[in-house]
């Protein structure tokens, strides 16, 4: 059955096609769209069982838009989304991604110079033809140039960002899984080590009707191309042009399939050399003996480890970066080890979704024993809280308390550090919060020097527990910010002041490749936050574990697995000197 994220994605690609269409994402249609995505994927049914009234009763889905998802849900497709895929292709609306290109100068740039993707823009950059283009100079032309190279848009270097490919490989598991001929299935390769950006989609199912399973898989409404099919093995392509690989095993190689396509390349060669070490064979089919040719393990992964001597490797560490010689595995956080969410914010922030009330009833019902609700502060003009917001949330959140005596709700901010390292209130009105973060949202192209000093300033405050979403980064959209990652860890660990790894999957950051860069550095502490702006987004902690497991953070460095006067102890620290 249809799910409602493969029907908020298709809403969403329409939202997006309007878009281009319309020249803006404010305009009345797309926005229309866009919360009709939020709608759906909050819904507790299924909105595929739903009729055209039915699905109008949901307060954000009007008459047009229900139409679409019966249209979708009936078809497999939408007519408007089809139509507009033809004026505007896949490639093109690739450019939309880079910094500084909007709908209205992407179609611009085809109408003054034909270009119609990003390796054409490329093209156009070497020539010095873009900087001819109406609203183009020769620094914007070099920027866009940066950005290509920087977000990895160019040529064959080309990937998938993981908040696009996630949702797609998670739906299509499901959807194998609900077959009566598939026993389980798994999303591997790159995913399922949870790189942020991915070539194609890898999928293994188990069971012993190959070819039922085969000929389903090509029915999906996600499939717009079949590159290949097999008894074991089937390509697809979706209409974005992301590839989705399929491969069919018997229940009895599942273990050891998913463990090969898992990879990573490096991390199986030194899982094959091991085995030849110890007189076995190893591959997607299973181990066996090098002179039998019986196989010895193959049905779980851990299976496989055990016949290898060694400790099973969590899949996010696959990378061989010397995982495979470790005697011991660090002790990883885990989801089940985080007690609370330090990073949440409500319709009390311009740019939130979901209203206090709502927010704190989804943290109660996950189970949190804190949550610190962070809305905007001033300097962020558009979405901040002025103080006398500030006060009059402080009211609601104290009624809170009293609805949720269980949830500990701390009052807190998101504060803006500012390009000196400033951040917004005074001392005294900082000093009413019991949780401060404070990030980067502006001024994301300054020097490395300055951006570094731009933190280790924003840390000497001692209303700042924690930084947020170090890098800045807008993961296929918008690059890191350049920093002296050492400097900043090295202060951030001598101040008491505590790391977010942003859970948001368009985020995930702190990067796990400067989180293991952090390893060794005494006193560093973590925080694994949601960055939540919806009830829906409370998802995000498992997304933070895993990217934090990727940089091999382990449980003892990551505060909110605190019990709450621990890290009330912790903020005081740093508050009192």
């Amino acid at each position: 059955m249809t799910s409602n994220q493969e029907i908020a994605r298709a809403l969403q690609e329409l939202a997006d096609l309007l878009t281009m269409a319309e020249g803006s994402r404010q305009a009345f249609r797309v926005r229309a769209y866009e919360k009709a995505v939020a709608a759906i994927q909050a819904l507790p049914g299924n909105a595929a069982e739903m009729t055209e009234a039915q699905l109008v009763a949901i307060p954000g889905v009007g008459k047009s838009t229900a139409a679409k998802i019966r249209e979708y849900v009936d078809t497999g497709e939408i007519a408007r989304v089809k139509a507009l895929r033809e004026r505007f292709p896949a490639e093109m609306m690739e450019m939309t991604r880079i910094p500084g290109l909007g709908p209205k100068t992407v179609v611009l740039l085809r109408d003054q110079l034909g270009i119609e993707s990003v390796d054409q823009l490329s093209q156009a950059i070497a020539a010095d033809e873009v900087q001819g283009v109406p609203g183009f100079g020769r620094k914007s032309q070099e920027k866009i140039a940066t950005a290509i190279e920087r977000l990895g848009l160019h040529g064959k270097d080309r990937r998938t960002p993981i908040a696009e490919a996630l949702p797609i490989a998670r739906d299509l598991v499901a959807t194998l899984e609900a077959l009566d001929e598939v026993s389980r299935a798994q999303y591997c390769g790159s995913l399922r080590r949870f790189r942020e950006t991915i070539a194609d989609i890898d999928i293994v199912a188990a069971s012993n009707r190959p070819e039922a399973v085969m000929a389903a898989f090509v029915q999906l409404p996600i499939v717009s191309e079949i590159i290949g099919s097999g008894d074991t093995k089937t390509s697809v392509l979706t209409a974005s042009g992301l590839q989705i690989d399929l491969r069919v095993v018997k229940p009895s190689q599942f273990g050891s399939a998913i463990l090969y396509f898992t990879g990573s390349k490096q991390h199986n060669i030194e899982l094959r050399q091991r085995a030849i070490d110890r007189g076995l064979l190893l591959n997607e089919y299973g181990l066996e003996d090098a002179e039998s040719g019986k196989v010895v393990a193959a049905k779980t992964e851990n299976a496989v480890y055990r016949k290898l001597e060694m400790p099973f490797i969590p899949p996010e560490m696959r990378e061989g970066i010397g995982e495979v010689g470790l005697e011991d595995i660090p002790d990883l956080v885990s989801v089940e080890d985080l007690r609370g969410d330090l990073h949440v914010h409500s319709t009390w922030s311009g740019d939130g979704r979901s209203s206090l009330d709502d927010m704190v009833a989804a943290a109660a019902a996950q189970g949190l024993e804190y949550i610190a609700m962070t809305e905007h502060a001033e300097d962020l003009r558009i979405n901040g809280l002025s103080r006398e917001q500030v006060a009059a949330e402080q009211i609601e959140i104290e009624r809170l308390r009293e609805e949720y005596p269980e949830l500990t709700i701390l009052h807190g901010s998101e504060l803006n550090i500012g390009p000196d390292g400033s951040v917004d209130y005074d001392p005294e009105f900082l000093a009413r919060y019991d949780w401060c973060l404070a990030s980067v949202h502006t001024y994301f192209d300054l020097s490395e020097a300055e951006q570094t000093d731009r933190f280790i300033t924003a840390m000497q405050n001692p209303a700042v527990n924690a930084i947020g979403h170090l890098t800045g980064r807008r993961i296929g959209h918008r690059p890191s910010i350049e920093l002296n990652a050492r400097a900043v860890f090295e202060a951030a660990a001598a101040s008491g002041t505590a790391l977010e790894i942003n859970g948001h999957l368009h985020r995930l950051d702190v990067p796990s490749e400067l989180l293991l860069q952090a390893r060794g550095i005494e006193g560093l502490r973590f925080t694994i936050s949601t960055d939540s702006h919806h009830t829906s987004e409370f998802e995000n902690l498992a997304w933070g574990v895993a990217n934090a497991r990727r940089g091999w953070v382990t449980r003892d460095s990551v505060i909110n697995t605190l019990p709450l006067d621990e890290l009330l102890e912790f903020v005081a620290r740093k508050r009192t000197g």
